[in-house]
């Protein structure tokens, strides 16, 4: 995957997490934008999940990272937009096959959910995994519904 600014969203339940996301690309040297939350006060993550989409759509940021308390209700407002497959990921095994298979723009984490650890490893699988193609590019371009 080519890398350029990292995107970043979330919500009062996926704040904490965040702050450890921003913690790793910084270890890692990798530049981000915050589209917010900026704190642990109550909020809606579609403002959030918006905001990020559209970054990627304008091409200022890819891929993104998402999160909310369960990571449904973000993931499921970054997928009405055309652009962006969010991929729902519990585990790094998932993380990889979200990339290698659906080639995933977005890795989309449940806060409440996982522990740093397990953030770690499925944000190193969805950043260092190709797309695959091949037969899989067939079923991407499937995906979006004609206008």
């Amino acid at each position: 995957m080519e890398i350029k600014t990292i995107g970043l969203a979330s919500d009062h339940a996926g704040f904490a997490l965040k702050q450890f996301v921003k913690q790793y690309l910084d270890e890692k040297g990798l530049s981000y934008k915050d589209y917010g939350t900026y704190d642990e006060a109550s909020c809606d993550y579609p403002d959030y999940a918006h905001a990020l989409a559209e970054g990627i759509e304008r091409g200022d940021v890819y891929p993104g990272i998402a999160i909310c308390g369960s990571g449904e209700g973000i993931s499921m407002t970054l997928n009405k937009h055309a652009m962006i497959r969010a991929a729902l990921c519990w585990t790094p095994e998932i993380a990889h096959l979200s990339r290698q298979h659906n080639d995933a723009n977005v890795l989309a984490m449940p806060g409440r959910f996982i522990d740093n650890a397990t953030a770690r490893m499925m944000m190193d699988e969805f950043l260092n995994t190709d797309f695959e193609g091949g037969r899989h590019q067939r079923r991407i371009d499937k995906i979006s519904i004609p206008q």
